[in-house]
């Protein structure tokens, strides 16, 4: 027993390096091939270009169709889409009064810096000049504007052009159409006003909406380093956006003038109130001077030389009072035209030859780009999904 027992531990310890040599020997052809299977595993994530396009030719008449389809759908949209037109000037504001910054100034606008506050106490920069044409009063006020289309077939203001001049394409009159049949359902319309009850700073919906579509097409930029005035409008017509322009630039100007010239005009008004109560004084005095002495021709009394004196120093004393305010009046008035400036105009508003927009021919090409882009992307889903 003990013999066999020997033999069977023998055979058992033969046998377990048998086993474990052979689990070894499995183990290795595993270790060997790990890196071959990851090294196939990731070029099963690689882009395959040469693939995809493969693939992407065998399907080259979906890109047709699509293509097709895309151009047809891109015309249908773009084509009836009313044209407009943009028309531009150029000016600059000049002020007569000194520059207290001197050459700091001119040094600073080098660098896009506006030393503004040290211009004579002017607080009304350029850079506030858009938000001037923005405001509701400014648009309100160009509603009265004449304008004249350029085949000359209407004459009329501003206001009625915008109102029932204006084209629409036909996928926005139906739009509105039915939104506006929805939003009554929910709402009774509410009425406008008439133009003459059209108050700047409380505006209804209906005007509210107006003064925002004009907004929309005047802009104004300031250049910071020469206060080059840019105006640009837009509009359907060509010669309404020139005209526009022009009338903005106008009231612009008029509002500019305005406001540096409000001290000194109300200056003027007051010296010449002033002068008009003097002069009034004086004549009245010379009035009373005059009359004494055509009463008393031959002054004896002293009461009467006296009273004399005193009458003619009164006119002596409105005369100087009346002199006093009368140069003081032509001072103001002076000023006035001291701060009145003075804009040159560097490009005219011109009636534009061609259309500034849509842009037909790009806006089709977009969208065949975005389609072919997108088709390439609906082929190659299962791929993309794969590569990312």
């Amino acid at each position: 027993m003990e013999d066999q027992n020997k033999e069977q531990g023998m055979t058992f310890v033969v046998e377990e390096p048998e086993q474990q040599s052979a689990g070894h020997d499995q183990q290795m052809p595993d270790q060997e091939n790990a890196p071959v299977a990851g090294m196939q595993g990731k070029s099963t994530g690689r882009v395959n270009i040469k693939g995809g396009l493969k693939k992407l030719m065998v399907r080259k008449w979906t890109f047709v169709k699509v293509w097709v389809l895309t151009f047809i759908l891109a015309c249908a949209y773009i084509l009836p889409q009313p044209r407009y037109y943009n028309s531009q000037l150029m000016l600059v504001p000049e002020s007569s009064t000194q520059d207290a910054g001197g050459s700091l100034s001119s040094l600073a606008s080098s660098f896009g810096f506006n030393l503004g506050g040290m211009e004579g106490g002017d607080a009304f920069f350029p850079e506030i000049y858009p938000d001037v044409i923005g405001s509701n009063e400014f648009l309100v006020g160009l509603f009265d504007a004449k304008i004249e289309t350029e085949d000359g077939s209407l004459k009329t203001d501003y206001y009625t052009y915008l109102t029932k001049h204006q084209k629409k394409s036909p996928y926005k009159k139906g739009w509105d159409a039915v939104r506006g049949t929805v939003k009554g359902w929910f709402s009774k319309p509410e009425p406008h006003a008439e133009r003459a009850d059209i108050d700047p700073n409380h505006l209804d919906v209906y005007h509210n909406g107006l003064v925002q579509m004009m907004n929309s097409n005047i802009s104004c930029t300031v250049s910071k380093m020469t206060n080059v005035i840019t105006i640009s409008v837009q509009d359907q017509d060509p010669m309404v956006c020139t005209i526009i322009a022009d009338t903005v630039r106008l009231k612009l100007q008029e509002f500019i003038t305005d406001y540096r010239t409000k001290k000194a005009r109300l200056d003027a008004d007051y010296y010449q109130k002033l002068c008009d109560e003097a002069k009034a004084k004086y004549e009245k005095a010379s009035q009373d001077y005059s009359d004494y002495c055509d009463r008393h021709t031959d002054i004896i009394l002293q009461a009467n030389i006296s009273e004399r004196d005193q009458l003619e120093n009164e006119l002596s004393n409105t005369l100087t009072a009346y002199n006093a305010l009368t140069t003081q009046y032509q001072a103001a008035a002076a000023k006035i035209q001291e701060r009145t400036p003075s804009f040159t105009l560097l490009q005219r508003a011109s009636v534009p030859v061609k259309p500034a927009g849509p842009k037909r021919m790009i806006f089709v090409a977009v969208m065949l780009f975005l389609a072919t882009f997108g088709t390439a992307a609906w082929i190659m889903r299962k791929e993309l999904v794969k590569w990312f």
